[in-house]
Formats: C-alpha cells, sequence, structure tokens
C-alpha cells in the first residue's frame, strides 16, 4: 500500500506530479465547498487521475497529520497492493429519500468477501441514521461502516459529495474496500459532559424533535441556551444531546441540532433518537475533548495489538468540537498522531455527523461531536 498527499489552496493550476506517480487506484478529496465548487475541478481530478475512482465531500474544516486547515483542498491518493475497491454513488434528493440511498450503495457494494465500507454524503437534509440503516439493511451488519457527513464551513446550507458522477449536492458517495488484505481499525470517542436533568421524548419523528416532557423542544431548548439562542442553529454545536434509556443511563450516542422549524417548535437532529428514550444537555472543555480524540485512537491500537504500521488514518471530527476548542483544534490531531504515529499519514474532515461502528461492536452506527478514526492497512 502506497499513499501520497497534497494539500492546496485551489486545485486550478495545482502541481499533483507527486500523488500522480503512484499511479493510484483510489483518490480522497476533502475540500472547502468553495474550492469544490469552482468550474472545472471533477473534469481535472478526473483528468490527472484517469486509473483512478475518487470519493469525498466538501467540510468544515480539513484535517492532515500537520493539523486542521480551513480554505483548502487534501488530496489523498492510495495505491492498494491486494485490497480491491469499488466506488459508487447514490442520489438524496429529500431527507425521505436516505434509507433507499443507503440501500441503492448497499447492493451495488454487497459481495462475500467485502471487508468494510467508507461512507460520505450530504450533510444537510439528510437523515444519517436512516442512510446508515438503509446500507446495513444490504450488507449485513458484520461489516463496517465509517465516514461523515459533509460541511460547508459551519453555514449548513449546501453541502458537495465528490462521486464517480461528479461534484454534487444531492448525493452519498460509498467505497468498498475486499478481501483479506485489508487491515482495519476503527475508533471513536466523545469527551463531552452532561448537564442538567433528563429530559422524557414526549413527541418524535424520526429526527425531528417536537416535545420534551410535553413542551415544545425548541422553546425548551432556547430557554437552555440563553443568550446562544439567538445563533441558532449553529449555536446548537455547543450543546448537543446526550441519548438516555428508560433508566436515564447514556447509550453511548449523542445527536447534534442541525436546523429549527419555527413553525412546529420542533429541532431537526442529525440523527434519529428513541422515541420513548430521554435526552439530556451536553457541553465540553478543549482538555476532554483532546482527552477524548486520544481514546479514540487507542482503540484502534488496542484492537489491532500495539503499532498499527504503515497505512492512512481517516479522521471524521465534529464541527461542534471545533467551534468548541477554537484555535487548540489542532490538539486533537496532534493527540490522535501522538498515539498512531507521528509518522503515518492522516486525511479526514470536520463534518455535520460521524460515521463508526458502535463501541466494540460492528454494529454501525451515526455519531455526533466524536472524534472518529479509521486506520487503513494491508497485512
Amino acid at each position: 500500500m502506497d499513499v501520497r498527499q497534497i494539500q492546496v489552496k485551489s486545485l486550478q493550476g495545482a502541481n499533483l506530479a507527486s500523488v500522480q506517480e503512484i499511479a493510484p487506484g483510489l483518490v480522497l478529496v476533502f475540500g472547502a465547498v468553495g474550492l469544490l465548487d469552482e468550474p472545472g475541478v471533477f473534469d481535472l481530478l478526473s483528468t490527472a487521475f484517469p486509473g483512478a475512482t475518487l470519493a469525498g465531500c466538501s467540510t468544515a474544516g480539513e484535517i492532515t497529520a500537520k493539523g486542521v486547515s480551513d480554505g483548502t483542498c487534501v488530496v489523498t491518493a492510495i495505491r492498494f497492493d491486494t485490497v480491491r475497491h469499488r466506488v459508487v454513488d447514490a442520489a438524496v434528493p429529500a431527507m425521505a429519500a436516505s434509507e433507499g440511498a443507503g440501500r441503492e450503495v448497499g447492493r451495488a457494494l454487497a459481495a462475500p468477501d467485502l471487508a468494510a465500507i467508507l461512507l460520505f454524503g450530504k450533510g444537510v437534509d439528510v437523515n444519517g441514521s436512516a442512510l446508515i440503516e438503509g446500507l446495513m439493511a444490504e450488507v449485513g451488519r458484520a461489516v463496517p461502516i465509517s465516514g461523515g457527513l459533509a460541511g460547508d464551513g459551519g453555514s449548513f446550507t449546501r453541502t458537495l459529495t465528490v462521486t464517480p458522477s461528479g461534484i454534487l449536492p444531492d448525493r452519498v458517495v460509498a467505497v468498498g474496500l475486499y478481501g483479506d488484505g485489508l487491515k482495519i481499525g476503527h475508533g471513536s470517542f466523545g469527551g463531552w459532559s452532561a448537564f442538567g436533568p433528563p429530559r422524557k421524548v414526549t413527541r418524535s419523528e424520526g429526527n425531528v424533535l417536537y416535545e420534551l416532557d410535553g413542551l415544545p423542544a425548541l422553546d425548551l431548548y432556547r430557554e437552555y441556551l440563553g443568550e446562544y439562542a439567538k445563533d441558532l442553529p449553529a449555536s446548537g454545536l455547543l450543546f448537543p444531546f446526550e441519548m438516555l434509556d428508560e433508566g436515564h443511563a447514556s447509550v453511548g450516542l449523542i445527536r447534534t441540532i442541525l436546523g429549527v422549524d419555527d413553525a412546529k417548535g420542533a429541532l431537526i437532529l442529525a440523527g434519529d433518537i428513541d422515541p420513548t428514550g430521554y435526552l439530556r444537555l451536553m457541553h465540553a472543555s478543549t482538555d476532554n475533548l483532546v482527552d477524548g480524540a486520544e481514546a479514540a485512537a487507542r482503540r484502534i491500537c488496542d484492537a489491532l495489538g500495539g503499532e498499527v504500521g504503515d497505512g492512512l488514518g481517516v479522521l471524521v471530527s465534529c464541527v461542534g468540537r471545533k467551534l468548541v476548542m477554537g484555535d487548540a483544534v489542532d490538539e486533537e490531531v496532534e493527540a490522535v498522531a501522538g498515539v498512531l504515529g507521528r509518522s503515518l499519514k492522516l486525511t479526514g474532515f470536520y463534518s455535520y455527523g460521524e460515521i463508526a461502528p458502535f463501541s466494540s461492536t460492528t454494529d454501525c452506527k451515526l455519531h455526533n461531536q466524536t472524534m472518529t478514526v479509521t486506520f487503513l492497512g494491508e497485512h
């Protein structure tokens, strides 16, 4: 496995020779929405890498081993020695089409030797939980899935997905990895702390929360946020919900607010919630979030028995973490690199939802407000 990478402030006129020379089969592209939206970018990439398939998305910040950047594009070229791959995409014209899109890419990727899937998709007007459930319905729950939902710098207006069909606003793209030669590890961890009382979900539908304790969810949430309420939905990234079971115990999932519906008094969350469960607000400090990122990386090392070796680390972290940490955001990337090895190439982005296996199982979930790390290598 050979991995090369370049980070540029514009793909127009960029010198891609250093990443072209390995004749990659797969090219991951993560970049600011404005750069991916420039005229001719898809044709430029397709011409530069004629033997490769493209996958990726727009971001709310780009990640490399050097840290976190804004307004750049990271191109990571991968040439596998034994692992096969296939890249497929599907349209998500509206939120209700999320599960169907997951099923479509799942049917296209399903095979006896399917070892793992990388999944990237639009970050607005999508139900990430339904997308994942549709995909797992076709490939099974034993296939690990990781990735994330695209960003647009925190605007929550229009995201882009890099697919074999083009760079488009209404797509999800999935990379299937095949064969026994794949060496893979996953880790996902938050670092947020709960505050306030548990609130009973009394009316919800999928990822739309209408009522908590019989009260309009949006009104109650605004009361909690105080002066931050005027900046919704962006300020919702600072105060996500922890999902609790009927006994008020955490189920290990966090949900971010992606939008509000003033007319219905509702909150639109990044993924589904339990209609019979409870929710509790959360907040975080930089130190706790950095510790969480380190814990995510350690889970990979523990699972792989120590050193991860050569390969690629794909990091997907929530834009809410970036807002909390501010200028210290590089510290969570440094924490991951310190565990996995500072010579390991890293790529990734800040997202509107992270996708990873849940806990120690391969059963995949949509996570929010986590640092999710996937290690890819070959035996």
